[in-house]
Parts: C-alpha cells; sequence; structure tokens
C-alpha cells in the first residue's frame, strides 16, 4: 500500500489523543519512510493532537546515518548536519527543525526496515520504565495478545541523553535484538524515558502502542498482589509462530483491519 504524509498525520493526531496519555503538551514524535532516501519526521516542538502538514520536516536520510557511524564532536556541528539533511519545505514549514530524535527515527527506519514509527511517553509505561520493573517488563509477556502484537519480548534501551546519544545506545541494542531474534522488534521500551512502536502501517504502529499500554496497566496491577506470572518462554514462542496468529497479526497490520 502506498502512503502519504496525511496518513501520517492522521497516526500522529490519534497517538496524542489527550484522553489516551500516551503524550501531552510537545512530547513525542513520529516518522514515516517517503523512499528510499528520504523521510519525513515530526517536527520540534510541535504537539501531536493537533498536528497539520506545517508540523513536519522531510530529511535526508544518509546524512543523518552517517552522524551514528562517525558522531560529530560538537552539538554545533551535530546541528549544521541536520539541517543540511532537512528537505526544501514550503512557506508554510520553513525555518521548522526536525524533533531532537531525528537520528534514532532514521536509523530504525533504516535498519528496521518499517514505514512508521511512534514515539511516546504512556505515563503506564513510564511507571514502570521509571523502576527497577523495566527490565521484568520488557523481556517478559503475561498474555497471548501482549506476544501477537508487542513480540515475544520487547528491546530494552538504558538511558542515554536525547538526541544522537540515545541514537547510538538504541542502535547497538536494536541491532543485538535482530541478531538474536531474527527479526526487527515491534516495541522498543526505553529506561527512563518512554516506548517506541515499530510497524509497516499506521495501523500496527497504534496497535502495537495501545496493547504495550494495557500490557503496562495489568503488570502493574499484578504487582499490586505481589507476584507476578508471566508466560513460560516455551509458551511464548509457541503463540508468536502459531499459523492462526501470524494470520491474524498480518490482519491487524491492515489499515481497514476490524476490531
Amino acid at each position: 500500500m502506498t502512503y502519504n504524509l496525511s496518513d501520517l498525520i492522521t497516526m500522529t493526531r490519534a497517538l496524542g489523543e489527550p484522553a489516551l496519555d500516551y503524550v501531552i503538551i510537545g512530547e513525542g514524535n513520529t516518522s514515516m519512510r517517503m523512499d528510499d532516501a528520504s523521510f519525513y519526521v515530526k517536527a520540534s516542538g510541535h504537539q501531536m493532537h493537533h498536528i497539520s502538514e506545517s508540523g513536519f520536516v522531510a530529511v535526508r536520510l544518509a546524512p543523518m546515518l552517517a552522524m551514528l557511524d562517525d558522531p560529530p564532536r560538537t552539538l554545533t556541528e551535530q546541528k549544521r548536519i541536520t539541517a543540511s539533511a532537512t528537505l526544501a519545505q514550503d512557506a508554510s514549514g520553513a525555518g521548522l527543525s526536525p524533533s531532537i530524535e531525528v537520528s534514532f527515527h532514521a536509523m530504525l527506519l533504516n535498519d528496521c526496515g518499517v514505514k512508521f514509527i511512534g514515539h511516546t511517553h504512556p505515563t503506564a509505561v513510564n511507571q514502570i520504565m521509571c523502576s527497577q520493573y523495566a527490565a521484568d517488563f520488557a523481556l517478559k509477556r503475561r498474555f497471548p495478545d501482549e506476544v501477537v502484537l508487542c513480540g515475544p519480548r520487547s528491546a530494552l534501551v538504558p538511558y542515554a541523553d536525547p538526541g544522537l546519544p540515545l541514537a547510538i545506545v538504541m542502535r547497538e541494542r536494536v541491532l543485538a535484538y535482530m541478531d538474536e531474534e531474527g527479526e526487527a522488534p515491534k516495541l522498543i521500551l526505553l529506561e527512563n524515558h518512554g516506548m517506541i512502536a515499530l510497524g509497516d502501517s499506521p495501523t500496527e504502529v497504534l496497535n502495537i502502542t495501545a496493547m504495550a499500554v494495557k500490557a503496562a496497566r495489568i503488570f502493574l496491577g499484578a504487582l499490586l498482589t505481589g507476584k507476578t506470572i508471566y508466560l513460560p518462554e516455551a509458551e511464548v514462542w509457541r503463540l508468536y509462530r502459531r499459523p492462526d496468529e501470524i494470520y491474524r497479526r498480518n490482519l491487524f497490520v491492515a489499515d481497514d483491519a476490524s476490531s
């Protein structure tokens, strides 16, 4: 399916819906692969709920990926490279700067081969990411649909300074995940920060985000009992590889999927 900027706008507004409590004020950012050489990313400082076309910036991939391999020595140089990677904008978007997280969006779109990315800071998820239970939540699963939508486990990234430092640490953890599991993660969890959903459609990003938040709420509730029961690892992989669950997971990617 072919997507355009309007699809990214719709997804971003949905993730920014105040009632969902995924982000507030200027939190969060999203991106979409445009073609082999470029992508759209949310501009810095724009709120997700009411975002419009003027809230996105088109960026070339190559300069952003090069910074991961050869990080600039100064923030000034980093900003210069990022500005030079920004494609020409019309009058409505003139002067916009890409999100501070533009480098990890470039890396994930390129290395993981996905089309859409949604980065949010849900309160329920961050209650865990800001606690000693972050690894338990990321590396284990509690119920079947969490496995189906969010994968057999999540990539867990330790806290790093937002921006290029985070992208460098994230790439290391994501590549390690891909080496171990043979595929890209669907959900990346960031200690003391938030979460990232990776998908091939806006619907997939929205579904992964919603399921991760539900899983967080269930996990927090289970902790109140004093003993959380996890699915055995063998059962997690059996569920993830079941033909009927693969079929259902593929349906959930489609933008016209029924609930």
